[in-house]
């Protein structure tokens, strides 16, 4: 796979593709030139995701963590913002509290499979606190209404009331991108809004809009209805043993020969969220997927590709049980190595 697949698979939305298309082909010409991106290399393709420290990698973060993975086999440098300041300013504990939370994902990303020696992580508290970074930011609160940074903090905040912290959290995600020294941020598509401020807004202070790569919402598990969240519906994380992920994959909403499912009769669009993580999560991972299958019932199906799967799915050949039961196996496998990183953190 060349460099711009690598770097747009399973992506929901790039902006733009022209400038993708010149990141791929920078990185196509160093490659063939025997020249690596290594950590620290000036002349290296960057890319970034900021997450708030948070605790334990959820299937969220490991959505990212997966494009992250791709673009270092592309040969992009990664970055991870363990964004301890965005944090603070929307009320998730104290800096000490935030910054021991922080320790602790960094080894889970490393677990789940990014490539140490080609990871950054950064907290943002290494850089925001610079004189520099301060006026750069009152710049941009200069240049932006409060309408536009509301537009772009709908994911942000909770509740009726909005603080002005809470205001000044995208422009400071937006600032990130070029302190960072970032080629291409990435992030789910609920950070649309911000990256498209940072492209409209970053110029005006003489910065230059940045590349964005969005990634998919992954279906709410048990009901394929909105996206999988962690603070609400059934979500997977790193937390979940073995017999939870088989639980909760088997109570999946996976309608027989539905790729597309039919919407409610309340007109609420759903998909279908155990197909989704074999797209998203499983097949970017495995050379091939395997579903075990009794040979009274046809024997075990191999695939190489997820379109192959999804045919299957839908011409009635492959079992929603048997995919629930194969794609249980492979999360956990992608998940096991962090779970125990998760046991050594809190001395089990």
């Amino acid at each position: 796979m060349d460099a711009h697949d690598l770097i747009t698979r399973n992506a929901a939305e790039v902006v733009t593709e022209e400038e993708v298309e010149e990141i791929a082909a920078d990185l196509e010409e160093r490659s063939s030139s025997g020249s690596r991106t290594q950590s620290g290399d000036p002349e290296g393709k960057r890319a970034y995701v900021g997450y708030e420290p948070s605790g334990v990698l959820h299937i969220g973060h490991m959505l990212g963590a997966n494009k992250l993975i791709d673009l270092q086999e592309a040969g992009m440098e990664v970055v991870i913002l363990l964004a301890d300041v965005h944090a603070y300013l929307n009320g998730k504990g104290t800096f000490e509290e935030i910054r021991e939370t922080a320790t602790r994902m960094q080894e889970q990303f490393v677990a789940y499979g990014l490539d140490e020696e080609r990871t950054e992580f950064v907290l943002g508290s290494e850089f925001q606190f610079g004189e520099e970074y301060t006026l750069d930011l009152h710049a941009l609160e200069l240049e932006t209404t409060l309408s536009r940074a509301e537009r772009a903090m709908s994911e942000i905040g909770s509740g009726d009331s909005v603080t002005v912290s809470q205001a000044v959290y995208p422009l400071m995600q937006a600032l990130d991108i070029e302190y960072l020294d970032i080629d291409l941020a990435v992030g789910g598509m609920e950070q649309r809004k911000v990256h498209m401020l940072a492209r409209d807004t970053l110029p005006s202070i003489d910065y230059e809009a940045p590349t964005c790569l969005h990634t998919p919402l992954i279906s709410e598990l048990s009901t394929g209805i909105g996206k999988m969240s962690s603070s609400s519906g059934v979500t997977i994380s790193m937390e979940d043993s073995t017999e939870e992920i088989e639980d909760k994959v088997n109570g999946a909403f996976c309608p027989a020969g539905e790729v597309d499912p039919e919407p409610t009769e309340e007109d609420e669009a759903r998909n279908n969220p155990v197909l989704e993580i074999f797209e998203y999560f499983v097949f970017p991972r495995f050379d091939e997927v395997v579903v075990a299958r009794p040979d009274e019932y046809g024997g075990d199906l191999r695939y190489d590709a997820y379109e192959q799967l999804v045919s299957d799915f839908a011409s009635g050949e492959l079992h929603p049980a048997d995919a629930k039961s194969a794609l249980a196996r492979y999360l956990d496998s992608l998940i096991e190595p962090g779970r125990e990183k998760l046991m050594e953190q809190r001395g089990g």
